[in-house]
């Protein structure tokens, strides 16, 4: 639909010999003071405004913006694509076939169901990272991947068909965002004679990473993905924008980790959920590209909507280092020039709140054990770890020995020599006055005949992964040529740690070759697992047999160490309690370690082959060799070849047999692939909204929840729901695959829904898992069987939780789960943005206990019944700024109801976005 254009803001802009329409930002009073994010939205606004969604006044207010104020103003934001990666993917194909055969079912016309802008889907999230350290690991997984997920690809392959402008990218191609921002992202869009900016909502929440490019992009659920291809604009406030000022230079032993995991804790203290962050400043020139969209990417772990670069020569010299044609180049120069989009160093826009920092006091860190936003200084991070452990061993009876004496890993565990100091083996000991047990080393023999000696703190995963770092070719340079100087002194990894390299892009491998350097890394055990988003996801794979009997034997507390954005309880590995974050030369250095409990800035890492100590500044790289590597290794070319024909897919991808039709041809017997129920019974108008009465608990969590913790992730034991359910149709154990992988499978995933094995629901005091007590019989039951007997008694469920609540990835399954699992209100101390959203999308009620109340003021023990009144008055096209909660043993409050906007209510009254959408597909 044509713009009305009330402000008159429609123009011409010439590149050479191409002319586009745009509409100019300079037609609305008050853009110049607007910030960068927001003159995006404002132009987004003028070109899309219609008299009903986006009207005169909308724009008028964006212009108008008070940045002092608390956001009010509700705005229809039309992104200009959609990104998706394949585990939050498939399930929004699912939906969008579901959907076609509701609208015939209804009388209308399936095709409809189509996506109105491009939709992008990168399979990047299936391969597990099974075998390593071998030459033919990639194939192996590879080969593995196709096999557990057939039917899924072919699914996909029939999207591809049946959906117009949809496009997959296959697998072992690269990881959604580092293959966004090297290919797919085009800062500013060309379509239909028009010019704009680009914009995109994706299905996992580091969609911000494409921030770094100056595109305004940011993570939704897979509901509201969905509904955006439909052509529904995504409701949102016009946000507070904070506005971060760096100056100064990194100074030299410094990486973009050390940088992003400053910046991390700083803004995660400062609190900057559901705002924009947008970086400005002298020294923004000085961030590499890289960098920024490091910086971008960890925008989650923050909390923030969104952390965005302007457009700079910078920003320039990236899309011609990676390919992009000369007339996309010139063309966003000159638009970003054109409309005030190119940074001004000098500028001091509005904003809400500022922050600053010198880049020069950024120093060596990591963050863990368990949060992004947790950092520690290189230096301390033995310290901290001993303390940190306390948390994770359990006390024993009679005194800790405090007599044992650290020593240090030796390089090689094997060698029939421990002469030095550093050749014998790692024994830690308590810290004096430390709550923790003594150390009782295990003596482990490996497959091959290897012994050695594990124990609290033993690092067994150290994995090169997440498109975060492995899109920055200065720490991955850097890494391997850490690497090569370990080699070259005579270093090896500890034989119990498990070694990935899963780069985000081929490109990676292209300049690994070109310098050299593939083979130092596959002598210290990275050799590429894969292209795909593995360790950090979950995809870790498993430990040796004999590592894991004696970690779970022992009940030793294990670590990872991850060049990854999250590290969250239960995330990595099961085996694994402890994970830290780390640049990727740091995750090589810990692989020579193989210990947390080590000063790997001031003790040895191993032994080198003249028997003498090796440091970590032995071999760390200088900032000249990493940028005379990149210079002579990385180019335009390296990307073109990673790039060309990426949506074709190699040999297996395109010898998949592809179903054909309009609608999908569900398979009854498949385990990957069913026909959801969302749409079963639904009437082409919607039901009153009711109140809620005779509720029961089915969990009562604690603060920082996340996504991870609701939603279905990692591996299926056999012993669970999901696992039985598998092995009832006959599926065997070594085809369970992860949830990620069987997202397209409600039953699977309700199955799998709050089951995460570091789950805390107080309802089972010291039990940890997906287990609760089923009120109806007073036993402990699986949170699935619980709900299946509330379903059949007709009782209603509700969620109570602390702060922050549904933090972390933009996970739709943990909103669907819950829905499915017959939640029909949450209620926490405050919510994540993207999990409150996702509720409403799936028909939850998102409440909010009153200011500085929480369940334990309250005294609520999750045993009560709960009544819900006053949620009717949204059948009368008001939303209610609370509601009453009595329960039956008389508590009794005002909840505040959390849905924010118009248009989310609507979604609520219809039972979720897709009804709503659908419905108005029919009445179009």
């Amino acid at each position: 639909m044509a713009s009305l254009d009330t402000f008159g803001a429609k123009s011409e802009l010439r590149v050479d010999d191409a002319s586009y329409e745009i509409f100019t930002i300079d037609k609305v009073e008050g853009h110049q003071r607007l910030p960068y994010s927001l003159k995006i939205l404002l132009e987004n606004l003028l070109r899309t405004e219609d008299g009903a969604n986006i009207t005169a006044d909308h724009i008028r207010a964006l212009g108008g913006w008070d940045q002092t104020a608390d956001p009010s103003v509700e705005i229809q934001f039309t992104p200009a694509r959609v990104l998706m990666q394949d585990f939050t993917g498939v399930p929004c194909v699912v939906d969008l076939a579901t959907m076609r055969e509701a609208v015939n079912d209804l009388g209308g016309d399936p095709t409809k169901v189509n996506p109105l802008a491009p939709a992008e889907l990168v399979i990047d999230h299936s391969v597990i990272a099974d075998l390593f350290g071998r030459e033919d690991a990639f194939a192996r997984n590879v080969e593995l991947e196709y096999q557990r997920n057939r039917e899924r690809y072919q699914f996909l392959r029939w999207g591809q068909t049946a959906f117009n402008e949809f496009k997959v990218v296959p697998p072992g191609t690269g990881i959604v965002h580092q293959v966004n921002i090297e290919y797919l992202a085009r800062t500013i869009m060309e379509r239909n004679g028009q010019a704009y900016p680009d914009t995109v909502v994706g299905t996992d929440s580091h969609t911000t990473m494409v921030n770094g490019l100056g595109v305004l992009g940011w993570g939704v659920g897979g509901i509201e993905a969905e509904a955006a291809m439909l052509g529904q604009p995504v409701s949102m406030l016009i946000p507070r924008v904070v506005g971060f000022k760096l100056s100064g230079e990194m100074p030299a032993g410094t990486t973009a980790t050390d940088l992003v995991l400053t910046i991390t804790e700083m803004l995660r203290q400062h609190g900057v959920v559901s705002k924009f962050v947008e970086f400005y400043g002298p020294g923004v020139s000085a961030v590499p590209l890289a960098n920024r969209a490091t910086i971008g990417n960890m925008s989650p772990e923050y909390g923030s909507t969104v952390a965005i670069f302007p457009i700079d020569e910078e920003t320039i010299k990236y899309l011609k280092l990676t390919g992009r044609s000369e007339a996309q180049v010139k063309l966003v120069e000159a638009y970003a020039k054109r409309q005030g989009l190119w940074l001004d160093p000098t500028a001091e826009p509005d904003y809400s709140e500022k922050l600053e920092l010198d880049l020069s006091t950024i120093v060596p860190s990591v963050a863990g054990p368990k949060r992004p936003q947790d950092r520690v200084k290189l230096n301390e991070a033995k310290p901290m770890f001993r303390d940190a452990l306390q948390n994770y061993v359990t006390a024993e009876a009679g005194p800790v020995d405090e007599s044992v004496e650290e020593t240090f890993p030796a390089s090689d565990p094997v060698a029939n020599h421990r002469d030095s100091e550093a050749d014998k083996p790692h024994v830690f000991s308590a810290a004096k006055g430390s709550n923790g047990r003594a150390s009782k080393p295990t003596r482990v023999v490996a497959e091959d005949g290897t012994e050695f000696e594990l124990d609290h703190g033993a690092v067994v995963i150290a994995a090169i992964t997440s498109c975060t770092n492995t899109s920055n070719p200065q720490v991955m340079i850097g890494a391997a040529l850490l690497a090569r100087n370990a080699v070259e002194r005579g270093l090896s990894r500890k034989p119990w740690v498990k070694t990935t390299l899963a780069p985000g892009s081929k490109v990676v491998s292209d300049y690994y070759d070109r310098a050299g350097l593939t083979p130092y890394l596959d002598k210290l055990g990275f050799n590429l697992v894969g292209y795909g988003c593995t360790t950090c996801i979950g995809n870790s794979g498993p430990l040796a047999d004999e590592i894991s009997a004696a970690i779970n034997e022992q009940d030793l507390t294990a670590v990872s160490v991850l060049s990854g954005n999250r590290n969250f309880e239960g995330r990595i590995n099961p085996d694994v309690k402890m994970n830290y974050l780390a640049s990727p030369p740091l995750v090589v250095a810990y692989a020579l370690a193989g210990t947390m409990d080590l000063d790997i800035t001031t003790e040895p890492l191993g032994t080198g082959a003249d028997r003498q100590p090796v440091y970590l500044s032995d071999i760390w790289p200088s900032a000249k060799e990493i940028d005379d590597t990149i210079a002579s290794a990385i180019g335009a070319t390296g990307f073109e070849a990673a790039y060309q024909d990426v949506f074709a897919g190699d040999e297996k991808w395109q010898s998949l047999p592809t179903p054909e039709g309009n609608t999908f041809d569900w398979a009854s017997e498949s385990t990957y692939v069913r026909k959801p129920p969302y749409f079963e019974g639904m009437a082409a108008q919607p039901s009153d909204v009711v109140d809620i009465s005779g509720a029961r608990v089915l969990a009562k969590l604690g603060d920082s929840v996340t996504t991870d913790h609701i939603s279905p992730a990692s591996s299926i034991k056999p012993d669970s729901p999901a696992g039985k359910y598998l092995a009832e149709h006959g599926v065997p154990r070594h085809e369970f695959n992860s949830y990620g992988s069987r997202r397209g499978n409600h039953e699977v995933m309700i199955r799998g829904t709050f089951a995460n094995i570091r789950l805390r629901n107080q309802l089972v005091p010291g039990v940890e898992g997906g287990f609760t007590v089923n009120h109806l019989t007073g036993d402990q039951a699986t949170i699935y069987d619980a709900s299946v007997a509330y379903k059949q008694a007709g009782v209603p469920l509700v969620i109570l939780a602390g702060k922050e609540y549904g933090s972390g990835s933009s996970r739709d399954w943990a909103a669907k789960g819950t829905m499915l699992l017959g939640v029909r209100a949450v209620i926490a101390e405050s919510y994540e943005r993207i999990h409150r959203s996702n509720l409403i999308g799936m028909g939850v009620l998102p409440l909010q206990f009153p200011a500085k109340t929480t369940t334990e003021s309250l005294g609520l023990t999750g045993t009560e019944t709960f009544t819900i009144t006053g949620v009717t008055e949204l059948n009368n096209g008001t939303i209610p700024a609370t509601v009453k909660v009595r329960t039956d043993t008389g508590v009794e409050f005002d909840a505040d109801v959390r849905i924010d906007t118009p248009g989310e209510a609507d979604y609520y009254r219809h039972g979720g976005i897709l009804q709503y959408v659908l419905r108005k597909m029919l009445n179009s």
